[in-house]
């Protein structure tokens, strides 16, 4: 009797024993075979910022090069602007409204910080899931093509002499482009609290661009690309650019750096991601691969290119680290020049 119930006992454990190695087999040879399916719906990627700006440009970037190196998962991406408080209108509705949903990012970025700091938020970057880093780009500073300034010395000297007789325009108030109006005046010797009220900050890049054509301001600031094509149709012209290296900045002339007018200032803007708060590290960990598999593709290195964006990318808990200590950099300097 005992003999026949091991007999059949035995091609019943069989069975079990080889299930189980066949699924550890199954989890060695694929590490992510339970990882969570990635998109799995549409995807919302947030720009709080108008049309047309640096933040703007970057989630339709996204979308588009999501969409042509299908990283989708068979879904779709849409892009939709959330304005206001140089982003962090954005930032408290991503943080109050969409927790816990992984399907909803925002691009965020150093004008995102800064905006933080001088709108006195309530929200910061530490309330969301810090996902990557993106792109870094120099600062540009334009005048209208019939303006008297062909050089970026005759406008500080002015600024130098008279604070209140050149208005800036630029994206949101403590922002990248208000930033570097603020180094740029100290490093010059000029009044830095009297420059800044001469700024005037624009929800994006579009309405910088009119204000600037209109002559609503002598004087605008911002991304290289975002100017680079009325530079490029000759209808303003470049003074400096912010970076460590001399850039074209849409003609094909290389601009020259602040640095080469004498200011010891350099900044780069740099743009990333964030996800929603309270997302699972299952879900954590899907948005960052996906977003890794988003940096090394051929359309986003492409897109780099097209944009002249620098490749600045760190990614999870690299990433998570850099938006802490951007955000104490950005407090000091923005309380140095009497922004903060």
């Amino acid at each position: 009797m005992f003999k026949r119930i091991l007999a059949a006992a035995v091609p019943a454990l069989m069975l079990v024993t080889a299930a189980a190695c066949a699924e550890q087999s199954v989890g060695e040879a694929n590490p992510g075979a339970s990882a969570v399916a990635y998109p799995s719906k549409t995807l919302q990627i947030m720009a709080p910022a108008g049309a047309g700006g640096g933040w703007d440009l970057t989630a339709r970037s996204m979308q588009k090069a999501l969409q042509e190196a299908n990283l989708l998962n068979g879904q779709s991406a849409e892009v939709r602007n959330v304005t206001g408080a140089a982003g962090t209108i954005g930032l408290a509705e991503l943080v109050t409204s969409h927790a816990k949903d992984a399907h909803q990012l925002m691009v965020t970025g150093l004008v995102m910080v800064g905006g933080v700091v001088t709108n006195k938020a309530q929200v910061d970057l530490t309330k969301t899931t810090p996902i990557a880093t993106l792109t870094a780009e120099a600062e540009v500073i334009v005048v209208r093509n019939d303006s008297k300034y062909t050089s970026l010395k005759q406008l500080v000297d002015d600024v130098k002499a008279n604070p209140t007789s050149v208005k800036w325009g630029g994206g949101s108030a403590g922002g990248t482009d208000q930033i570097l109006v603020g180094l740029l005046a100290k490093a010059a010797g000029a009044d830095t609290k009297t420059v800044a009220k001469q700024y005037v900050a624009y929800s994006g890049g579009g309405e910088t661009k009119a204000a600037l054509l209109s002559g609503d301001v002598s004087v605008a600031v911002s991304g290289v690309s975002e100017f680079a094509d009325l530079v490029k149709a000759g209808t303003v012209r470049a003074l400096a650019v912010s970076g460590a290296s001399k850039q074209d900045a849409g003609n094909g002339t290389p601009a020259p750096t602040i640095k080469d007018a004498g200011y010891a200032v350099e900044l780069m803007n740099w743009r990333g991601i964030v996800a929603a708060p309270g997302i699972s590290d299952a879900e954590r960990k899907a948005v960052i691969a996906m977003i890794d598999k988003l940096h090394t593709s051929a359309q986003w290195k492409q897109t780099l290119t097209d944009k002249k964006w620098d490749d600045f990318y760190k990614s999870g808990d690299e990433a998570k680290a850099f938006f802490e200590s951007e955000t104490t950099r950005i407090k000091t300097v923005l309380t140095e020049i009497g922004l903060g």
